[in-house]
């Protein structure tokens, strides 16, 4: 992994990868705008993965124009995350292998939405991300506190 910027060397920022269960948020190209869209993922072998149904319109954008951006950052104080920039490629074969590890992942199985989500599985495709660069940010030293709401 290509870390351009911030305070975590590789090793650090595929810890947060790793340890993070939060959605990344997932940019793609249309006609005329980019869209950002939330999806579970995970990190294996320094690539993300991710999964959506085959007809979606960012399985579409994607099979089109496999460039994208991501951030997988935390909502509340303290501040830290990573973004990127990738490309992305949709594998079919994968999609229920990853749909299923990204379901524990997320702590989600045994449930009504497992079991939804499980149903689609035949038209799923995994989004294998490549990072091409990654930048990165820890906010938490200047913010010692934030997470109780002191100042």
């Amino acid at each position: 992994m290509s870390v351009r910027s911030g305070p975590w060397d590789p090793a650090e920022v595929a810890d947060y990868l790793d340890t993070a269960v939060i959605p990344v948020r997932l940019a793609s190209q249309g006609d005329d705008f980019p869209i950002v869209q939330s999806l579970w993922y995970l990190r294996s072998d320094d690539v993300l993965w991710c999964c959506t149904q085959e007809d979606s319109v960012l399985a579409r954008r994607l099979a089109r124009e496999p460039r994208c951006g991501f951030e997988i950052a935390q909502e509340s104080p303290p501040y830290r995350g990573v973004r990127g920039t990738g490309v992305a490629t949709l594998h079919r074969q994968q999609a229920g292998e990853i749909l299923d590890r990204l379901i524990d992942r997320y702590g989600q199985s045994g449930t009504s939405l497992a079991r939804w989500l499980g149903s689609r599985a035949a038209t799923e495709v995994a989004v294998r991300i490549e990072p091409v660069a990654l930048w990165c940010w820890d906010y938490s030293p200047r913010m010692t506190g934030a997470e109780r709401g002191h100042d």
